[in-house]
């Protein structure tokens, strides 16, 4: 168990470098994505009237 426990802790200060995937390009994936989602519920209900 504290073999384990030493390798775990080994490979995680190792990967405490720069991260994978730059976070920038994550928020902008998810803001384009919400902005998708934004734009089909706007045409969605486009030609309703307003309750």
């Amino acid at each position: 168990m504290g073999r384990m426990l030493s390798t775990v802790i080994t490979l995680a200060a190792e990967a405490e470098g720069e991260p994978a995937v730059h976070p920038y390009v994550i928020g902008g994936v998810t803001l384009v994505l919400l902005m998708l989602l934004l734009l089909a519920v706007v045409s969605f209900g486009g030609g309703r009237e307003h309750s």
